[in-house]
C-alpha cells in the first residue's frame, strides 16, 4: 500500500513538474514579446514579481523558472535588491520565422543539440574514416556553395551535422537526434533566416564554426571536436537573442 502511495505521489510530482514548465514557457515568451515589442525597453525595469504573476496568471515559482531563463538568453539582467533590466531587445524577425509559441522549444532544443552532438563529435574525432571526411567534407562544400549563392542552406547544415554523429560509429546518437528532427530543423531554419538578414559575414562566421569542428574530427582531436560543436551550438542558440 506504502509502495503504491509512493508511486501516485512521484507521478503526480512528475504531472506537477511538467504543468509548471508548459506554463514557464508561456510567462517566457509573454515577457519576452513585451520586450521585443518595445513595450520594456533596453535598460528599462520588469515589473516585480508580484505584478508579473497576477498579470501572467502564474505562481511567483512558474514565473521565476521564466525569468532565469531570460538570464540564461542574455536577454535581461538581474540586480541585486533593485530587481531585472531588460539587456537586449531581440530583433522582431524572430516572430517572422519562428511558430508561434515556440521559441521557449527551440531554446531547448539547441541545449538537447549541445550536449549529444558535443559528445557525438568526441567520439567522431576517434572514429572517423576516410568516407567519413568525404561527407563531412561535401556538406561543407554545399554550404560554402549556398552561402555564395546567398541561399538559405538549411538541407546543408543539416547533412554537416547528421555526418559528424555518423562518423562517431554509435547509431545512439544517430537516433536521439532523428527523434528530435522537427525541432531540429525548425531551429536551424530560424537561425539560418536571421543570418540572411545580416551581412553575409554572418553566415561565414557560423562557416567558420563547422570548419572548425571539421578540422578538430580531421585532426583526431577529441576535445577539440566537442568544444567546437558544442560552442557552435550554443552561439547558434545566442545569435537568435542578438539585438
Amino acid at each position: 500500500m506504502a509502495a503504491g502511495k509512493r508511486q501516485v505521489d512521484q507521478v503526480s510530482a512528475t504531472d506537477r513538474q511538467v504543468r509548471d514548465r508548459t506554463l514557464s514557457d508561456k510567462a517566457y515568451e509573454s515577457i519576452l514579446n513585451k520586450i521585443m515589442d518595445g513595450d520594456i525597453p533596453v535598460g528599462g525595469k520588469l515589473p516585480t514579481e508580484n505584478i508579473l504573476s497576477e498579470e501572467l496568471g502564474v505562481s511567483r515559482p512558474v514565473l521565476r523558472q521564466a525569468l532565469k531563463q531570460l538570464r540564461e538568453d542574455d536577454v535581461i539582467v538581474s540586480r541585486q535588491g533593485s530587481g531585472s533590466y531588460v539587456k537586449r531587445r531581440p530583433e522582431g524577425a524572430v516572430l517572422d520565422f519562428a511558430p508561434v509559441g515556440s521559441i521557449a522549444d527551440i531554446q531547448r532544443t539547441f541545449e538537447f543539440r549541445a550536449a549529444v552532438e558535443g559528445e557525438a563529435a568526441f567520439l567522431a574525432a576517434q572514429r572517423r574514416t576516410d568516407a567519413d571526411l568525404k561527407e563531412l567534407r561535401s556538406a561543407l562544400e554545399e554550404l560554402d556553395r549556398c552561402i555564395a549563392e546567398g541561399e538559405l542552406g538549411v538541407a546543408a547544415d543539416e547533412l554537416f551535422h547528421v555526418a559528424v554523429c555518423n562518423a562517431s560509429d554509435n547509431k545512439y546518437f544517430v537516433a536521439a537526434r532523428s527523434s528530435m528532427k522537427s525541432n531540429i530543423l525548425t531551429g536551424m531554419n530560424l537561425t539560418r533566416n536571421l543570418s540572411l538578414t545580416k551581412p553575409q559575414d554572418r553566415l561565414r562566421l557560423v562557416q567558420g564554426e563547422h570548419y572548425a569542428i571539421f578540422d578538430a574530427i580531421e585532426a583526431r582531436d577529441s576535445e577539440a571536436a566537442k568544444k567546437a560543436m558544442h560552442d557552435h551550438v550554443e552561439n547558434a542558440r545566442k545569435r537568435i537573442f542578438e539585438g
